[in-house]
């Protein structure tokens, strides 16, 4: 009988150690779900990089119809991440688009009223924050993302005021939101989608209140002069993280 008994212990434990071994590895692989080899998430390469990017930037030209808009652009991004999930980017851009030309001491019936529209040059620069909602990892190579900031755009060539109503660009305090996906087709390269909405607030001149001979205004009296313009702007890049 205590032979028996013995030989039970010895069983026993050996079922518990057996146990003991095969669970770890089955609770590891219940908590990670898939196996590393061949797991959807990938670890996205810590560095800094550059995206080089084109699209196009559309949006209001504002109530008096001067603003620039209807841009190509074409840019580079310089990114350093903070952390897994966050990275910092600072952006340079130039934006060819047109404006119109508005003359407000015409009748609102003549073509002269409004005439163009004519090449205008901006240069965007921005400094933003971007948030990867996958973390520091892709899904099957996928990275979407979330983003803001604000910048400067300055005008670098646009047609001159022939009209002599003193309205000019100048340089404007831009924000902006972003989202979009990234694209790791190899660990350190990025093919980016972005899409963007930027604002900016234009000023008119005080001559944009002045009757002209019918009467009409470019701008109401009971209007302000300033206006905020959105613009939705979309782009392709390529990158490279080093």
């Amino acid at each position: 009988m205590h032979g028996m008994m013995e030989r039970w212990n010895v069983g026993k434990w050996a079922v518990v150690g057996l146990f003991l071994s095969i669970f770890p590895s089955f609770h590891l692989s219940a908590q990670l779900g898939h196996d590393p080899a061949h797991s959807p998430y990938r670890d996205i390469a810590h560095g800094t990089g550059f995206i080089f990017f084109a699209g196009h930037l559309s949006g209001g030209r504002g109530k008096a119809g001067v603003g620039p808009s209807n841009a190509l652009s074409a840019g580079l991004r310089y990114e350093m991440p903070l952390g897994r999930a966050i990275v910092s980017q600072f952006t340079a851009a130039y934006l060819k688009g047109d404006r119109f030309i508005v003359n407000p001491a015409v009748d609102s019936t003549s073509p002269n009223r409004r005439t163009g529209p004519a090449d205008a040059g901006l240069l965007f620069t921005e400094i933003a924050l971007q948030l990867r909602l996958t973390g520091g990892k892709t899904w099957h190579g996928v990275s979407p993302y979330l983003g803001s900031g604000m910048g400067l755009a300055f005008d670098l060539h646009s047609p001159g005021d022939t009209t002599k109503s003193e309205y000019r660009f100048g340089t404007k305090v831009t924000f902006t939101a972003s989202a979009g996906l990234r694209w790791y087709p190899a660990r350190k390269m990025i093919v980016q989608l972005d899409g963007r909405a930027t604002w900016w607030r234009l000023k008119y001149p005080s001559s944009f209140k002045n009757p002209a001979p019918d009467g009409s205004r470019v701008i109401p009296l009971n209007q302000p002069l300033t206006d905020w313009t959105r613009h939705p702007w979309v782009s392709l890049g390529i990158g490279w993280i080093f």
